[in-house]
């Protein structure tokens, strides 16, 4: 039962990484453009995020912790069965390197937010008459919004590989392997 509430934390706390980093790109940032005062539009945006910003912070502390316990339970399996061990340390790289870029851009969102009287075209879309500080920083956001939900959707993924290796054809051919 341990084991069951581990992996259902650690598959719902991805979720909502993949989740929030979604629709914070596509609807938070794309409704907060539509604000009739460009000093809101970034505002409004950079707002938003620091509202999320804790459940995101409990969800990457929740599921660091339900790895954990994870791969506890299964250190055995990670030790003996052919490629176990390989994917597990490619997902921990995924997820660390994930949330670190997560955190980026959470510093380059507070820059945003200091920078909010410049006004923007968007919460990620400079004006031309933006200092070179704030155009940087939200074209580094840019791209990051679409990079973050990658690195989840690849944590997913790789959960889910390790998932159809403890299947009991897998566990029997990998442990034959090695």
């Amino acid at each position: 039962m341990a084991n069951l509430f581990a992996r259902s934390i650690h598959d719902l706390t991805a979720a909502a990484w993949f989740g929030g980093s979604l629709m914070g790109a596509i609807g938070l940032n794309g409704a907060t453009a539509e604000a009739h005062d460009p000093s809101e539009r970034t505002r409004l945006s950079s707002r938003g995020w620091m509202r999320w910003a804790p459940v995101q912070t409990a969800a990457f502390t929740t599921h660091l912790l339900a790895d954990a316990a994870i791969a506890w339970d299964n250190k055995d399996r990670i030790a003996k069965q052919d490629g176990v061990a390989r994917d597990t340390i490619v997902k921990t790289i995924v997820t660390v390197v994930g949330a670190a870029v997560t955190g980026y851009s959470a510093l380059l969102g507070k820059k945003v937010d200091r920078l909010a009287d410049e006004g923007a075209v968007g919460a990620t879309e400079p004006s031309r008459d933006a200092s070179p500080e704030l155009q940087a920083a939200q074209q580094q956001l840019k791209v990051l919004q679409w990079v973050i939900p990658v690195f989840a959707a690849a944590v997913i993924i790789l959960g889910a590989k390790h998932g159809e290796m403890q299947r009991p054809q897998n566990v029997f051919q990998g442990l034959f392997r090695s």
